[in-house]
C-alpha cells in the first residue's frame, strides 16, 4: 500500500527531565542487565510502569525483521510473535530506523493519523488486541544491527505525554550504552569460543541465524574452500547432500522451537578424509535477547581404521540405541535379516529402522552407509 511519507516532527523543545528515584535505580539495573541478559524483562517491567503502558519489549533486529526480543510477559511474547510473521517490514518499525532520532520517538511522530487509520498493523493488528501507541526508540550496535526499545499501550490511551518522553529520554543514553556493552561482550565470548576449541585441537565455528558465520578458527577455516563455503548468508558445505542436512539443522530464521542436535557427514573428497559436522545449539541460559550465536560448529576429520561400536556410532550420528546397533552390523558386513535375526526385530522393522539410518547419515544406499562408518573411528 502507497502512503505519503510523513514528515518526521520529533519532540525537540523537551526540557530534560531530572531523574527520579525510580529512574536512578533503574539505571543501575540497566547496566546490570547489560552483562546478565536474564534480567531485562524485570527492567523493561519497570520501564513500562515509568512510561504509564502494560508491556514493553526489546528487540533486537536486522533492518525491519526481528531476530530476537525479551518482553514484559509471555503474552506480549505471544504478539511479538505474531507480529513478526504478520508484518516482517512494517511502517512503524521503517520509520523509527530512518528516523535515527537519538531519544524515544512516539507513534504519531512518525506515522500520520490518516496513515494508522488504514494501515493494517494498527486497524487489523494492534489496535483489536489492545494496544496501537506506542513510544520507542532505536540503537544501532556493532553487529550491525539495531536494538529497538517498545512501551506499548492501548490506542485509545492517546499519545504519550511530554513529560512523560521526557523521563524516557533520560534513560535512553543509558539503554544505548547498554545495549552497545551486551554486543561487545557477545563478540568477545563468540571470539573466546573458537579459540579455546583452537588451543584443544579442533576446527570450530560460531553460527548466527540461518547459519551465518559469526567466528572461525584456523583449524576450521583450513577446511575453504574445498570442504566448506562462507557464503554472505550462511556457512555451506560444499557437498550437496551434506549442505542439505546443515540447511536442515539450522532451519531459517522464523524456525520454531530448539535447534536438533546434528551430525552430518562429508564424504572423502580425492587424499582429504572424511569429516563429521557436531552441530551443538547453544541454549537456555546461554542464548538471550543479545546472544547472536545460534550454535557452534565442530568440524572431526576421521581415519579409515575398524568400524565402530555401536555407542561411538550413536554418538557421532545422533541415534537412537536401536538405530544405533542395526547400523553397526552393517557397518561390520551383516544384510538387513540376519542383523535383524541378531536383534530379535522383524526383517520390515529392520528396514525401517535402516531408513532411519539413511536420514540420519545423510547416504541413500547400504553400501555408502558401510563406506561411511568404515571410516568413523576418530585419530588418535
Amino acid at each position: 500500500m502507497n502512503v505519503p511519507q510523513r514528515p518526521f516532527r520529533p519532540h525537540l523543545d523537551l526540557e530534560p527531565a531530572v531523574p527520579s528515584a525510580a529512574s536512578l535505580a533503574l539505571i543501575d539495573r540497566i547496566y546490570e542487565a547489560a552483562a546478565v541478559p536474564e534480567l531485562w524483562r524485570s527492567v523493561l517491567i519497570d520501564l513500562a510502569r515509568l512510561a504509564g503502558a502494560p508491556e514493553a519489549v526489546l528487540i533486537v533486529s536486522t533492518g525491519t525483521r526481528f531476530r530476537d526480543w525479551v518482553t514484559t510477559s509471555p503474552e506480549f511474547d505471544a504478539l511479538v510473535v505474531a507480529h513478526t510473521e504478520r508484518f516482517p517490514d512494517n511502517i512503524r518499525t521503517r520509520r523509527l530506523l530512518e528516523a535515527r532520532h537519538p531519544g524515544f520517538l512516539a507513534d504519531l511522530e512518525a506515522v500520520a493519523p490518516e496513515e494508522i487509520a488504514t494501515e493494517p498493523l494498527y486497524q487489523d493488528f494492534l489496535i483489536p488486541r489492545g494496544y496501537g501507541s506506542g513510544i520507542a526508540t532505536a540503537v544501532m550496535v556493532p553487529s550491525g544491527d539495531s536494538v529497538i526499545i517498545n512501551c506499548e499501550r492501548p490506542h485509545a490511551a492517546g499519545a504519550f505525554d511530554h513529560q512523560t518522553i521526557a523521563a524516557l529520554d533520560t534513560l535512553r543514553p543509558h539503554l544505548a550504552r547498554a545495549a552497545l556493552l551486551s554486543a561487545r561482550l557477545e563478540m568477545e565470548r563468540i571470539a573466546t569460543t573458537t579459540r579455546t576449541l583452537e588451543m584443544l585441537g579442533l576446527p570450530a565455528a560460531v553460527l548466527g541465524t540461518g547459519g551465518r558465520l559469526l567466528s572461525a578458527n584456523a583449524g576450521l577455516t583450513a577446511l575453504m574452500p574445498h570442504t566448506l563455503s562462507d557464503q554472505p548468508t550462511r556457512l555451506a558445505v560444499v557437498d550437496p547432500a551434506a549442505d542439505r542436512l546443515l540447511r536442515e539443522a539450522l532451519g531459517g530464521p522464523g524456525q520454531a522451537g530448539p535447534m536438533p542436535v546434528r551430525s552430518i557427514p562429508i564424504p572423502a573428497q580425492g587424499e582429504r578424509p572424511p569429516v563429521i559436522l557436531h552441530l551443538v545449539p547453544v541454549r537456555g541460559a546461554a542464548h538471550d535477547v543479545f546472544a547472536r550465536a545460534r550454535a557452534v560448529l565442530i568440524a572431526t576429520p576421521v581415519v579409515a581404521r575398524e568400524v565402530p561400536s555401536a555407542e561411538v556410532v550413536q554418538g557421532l550420528f545422533d541415534l537412537t540405541p536401536a538405530e544405533a546397533r542395526l547400523a553397526a552390523l552393517i557397518a561390520a558386513g551383516d544384510a538387513p535379516v540376519p542383523a535383524a535375526a541378531k536383534l530379535g526385530i522383524t526383517p520390515s522393522t529392520a528396514r525401517s529402522v535402516l531408513k532411519r539410518v539413511f536420514q540420519k547419515t545423510g547416504v541413500s544406499r547400504q553400501a555408502e552407509l558401510v563406506g561411511l562408518l568404515a571410516g568413523t573411528a576418530l585419530p588418535e
